[in-house]
């Protein structure tokens, strides 16, 4: 048999973190066996589906670098298809059409649970006859078994019965004829011999129902899997409210997509102790009988170190690539400036994001807005006035502008004062980033650029002695 998994996001939202990794697990899971992977739009909700949310959809998975194989199928354009099947039903007495009001209806509703009754159809016009009230448009439901039950064989959560008696005849068309969800999804998934369903568990419910219209059109069901969801650190589900949960928010955030990946695989998969995998060792490992039942918890601290980690061992050139975006996003003129790939070798070990590490080397290309004033407090004072300018004095007749020639101006000058290092270093640190943190020295004064040392430098001096008088 040939594995064939499907992603079917609907398209009145951007891709999330919960999609995203179901997406993930039904890619590995076709890539680990050379199957295929389908991805399908379900934007039968004609009011809520928009355009900008499909583009979106399409950009994330493009951007965690998860291709498909067959798709992007559009539900909107097999409307024919559906209607197909459904005639099929009510031709083969499988389906009916209701004509209850929608007071009956509340009415019912009311009544059950006033009785402390699950509230469900009660089959009013299963077995109607006569003719139909005049002016009203029916929906069609499906006449679900009576008796009997679904075993849902998961391939995660194991064994789960459904009783039919619990299920009720659900509406597989609406009363303007639109096909509902329960209704598409099995059409698509029979039609495109999907033979693997990996979805949230909020779908769980959907699944008995899912597997009895299979049944009514004499197919067999596709093997089901229900991802459990994922929560935020308070314990409930995770939301916009615990942070960004759109994919594309992560990149515009300074993510990289194989950390964001790795870390959505182990949100309910684990293999022993391994924290990071390459995407060739996940399709080796991954396997479906390995995710948890249980919820996973979303840590964002985690998704961070995994983000450093990447930043520190993909290829510069790759890193570089990325972090040129967020440069040109801060308004940089990054042709004003280091090399990016320098730029990322210096200050890779010291940012946890793209967006994080292009803030912090903002310096390299445009001059700073000013001093921090605690570190302009603590280190621009009149005691530096003498080394910063023997240091100036050093730096303009220097032959070769490298970071170990500095390091030697800087040491000579040190030596000289009969300074600390560090004495010499932060002042100088403060006078071309404008704070107190940068990479180690002599590779910044190198990355700055000696006309800028110079001229920053300068200002330094100027501002200690303006402060000085004042």
């Amino acid at each position: 048999m040939s594995i064939r998994t499907r992603f079917a996001p609907s398209p009145t939202g951007y891709l999330h973190i919960g999609g995203a990794r179901t997406a993930l697990f039904s890619w590995l899971y076709a890539r680990k066996y050379k199957g295929v992977f389908i991805l399908r739009i379900e934007d039968t909700d004609r009011e809520r589906s928009t355009e900008d949310a499909i583009k979106a959809i399409l950009e994330g998975m493009d951007w965690l670098g998860l291709p498909y194989d067959e798709g992007p199928y559009y539900q909107s354009r097999r409307f024919e298809r559906y209607r197909e099947v459904i005639q099929t039903l009510l031709d083969q007495n499988d389906a009916y059409r209701c004509y209850c009001s929608k007071d009956r209806l509340e009415s019912l509703r009311t009544e059950q649970l006033a009785g402390k009754e699950k509230p469900r159809y009660d089959g009013h016009c299963r077995d109607r006859t006569g003719r139909p009230p005049e002016g009203v448009q029916p929906v069609v439901r499906f006449n679900n078994p009576l008796d009997g039950e679904v075993i849902v064989d998961d391939q995660i959560r194991g064994k789960v019965i459904f009783q039919n008696r619990e299920l009720d005849d659900l509406i597989i068309a609406r009363a303007d004829g639109a096909p509902t969800y329960n209704l598409t999804v099995v059409v698509d998934d029979l039609d495109m011999q999907i033979t693997h369903v990996i979805r949230g568990d909020d779908h769980l419910n959907n699944t008995p129902r899912q597997i009895n219209i299979f049944k009514a059109l004499r197919e067999t069901p596709p093997h089901y899997a229900h991802v459990p969801m994922i929560l935020g650190s308070d314990g409930k589900r995770l939301s916009k409210r615990h942070g960004a949960v759109s994919v594309l928010e992560y990149r515009e955030k300074g993510y990289l997509p194989e950390a964001l990946l790795n870390y959505l695989v182990r949100l309910g998969w684990s293999h022993g102790d391994e924290e990071v995998f390459s995407i060739d060792e996940l399709i080796e490992k991954f396997d479906l009988h390995e995710v948890n039942k249980s919820a996973a918890t979303f840590n964002q601290e985690k998704l961070l170190w995994l983000n450093q980690y990447y930043l520190k061992s993909n290829a510069v050139a790759d890193v570089a690539d990325r972090l040129h975006v967020h440069l040109k996003k801060l308004g940089l003129d990054v042709d004003n400036g280091p090399p990016v790939t320098e730029v990322v070798k210096a200050q890779r070990e010291r940012a946890k994001t793209l967006e994080e590490m292009a803030r912090n080397s903002t310096f390299f290309y445009r001059e700073p807005d000013g001093y921090e004033a605690k570190a302009a407090a603590k280190y621009l004072k009149p005691e530096t006035l003498e080394p910063l300018t023997l240091l100036r004095e050093r730096f303009a007749v220097l032959n070769k502008w490298t970071a170990e020639a500095i390091h030697t101006a800087i040491n000579g000058v040190a030596k000289q004062l009969a300074m600390e290092l560090g004495d010499i270093a932060q002042p100088l640190r403060v006078a071309l980033s404008g704070g107190a943190v940068s990479p180690p020295i002599d590779v910044t004064v190198e990355l700055v650029g000696k006309d800028r040392v110079l001229r920053r430098i300068d200002a330094a001096l100027a501002y200690i002695r303006d402060n000085r008088l004042s």
